[in-house]
């Protein structure tokens, strides 16, 4: 693939950064009715995040020492991780009540200041995702390094940050 073939995608990478949140807004109000909640599926789609993280962190080191086909599968790796997560949570989403943070104090604020930067970048963070990953298999190895200094650290946070959400709010599930 060339640098004009990253220009094809383009168009889908706009229509996924914007349908995907707006998909999981719409599906969040969404309950099917006369299902057992899939209240299991919250520490597996927390620990899902948090494989994401350590998958971003090894593909990180393997870039870093040029071991480049350990890269490709990891990020690829990651991306996968990511739709997995995001199946999970709407389905969880889809078929129980949202819970409700029971803390108070400092910790409320600490914890509504990492979910809302969550939410906030993982919108974000899609378009960045796609687009480092386009520049890449077009081998547009010079655009792909300059957007995933920024792609890398957004994921990142939106990985780790989703695990501390959980983390937080577990008590109360």
């Amino acid at each position: 693939m060339s640098v004009s073939d990253e220009k094809k995608y383009n168009k889908l990478i706009v229509i996924l950064s914007v349908a995907i949140p707006l998909v999981v807004a719409a599906l969040f109000g969404i309950k099917i009715p006369n299902v057992e909640p899939l209240t299991f599926l919250p520490p597996i789609y927390a620990s899902i995040n948090g494989l994401t993280a350590i998958i971003l962190i090894i593909a990180f080191i393997a870039i870093k020492k040029k071991n480049i086909v350990l890269h490709e599968n990891l990020m690829t790796t990651a991306i996968m991780c990511s739709v997995v997560f995001l199946l999970m949570y709407i389905a969880y989403h889809m078929t129980s009540d949202s819970t409700k943070f029971g803390g108070e104090g400092v910790l409320k604020y600490i914890y509504y200041s990492i979910l809302i930067t969550h939410i906030i970048l993982s919108i974000v963070v899609i378009p960045f995702v796609l687009i480092t990953y386009v520049r890449a298999i077009t081998q547009n190895f010079e655009k792909h390094k300059k957007i995933a200094r920024i792609t890398f650290p957004l994921w990142l946070y939106v990985a780790v940050s989703g695990v501390l959400v959980y983390i937080m709010i577990s008590p109360y599930y």
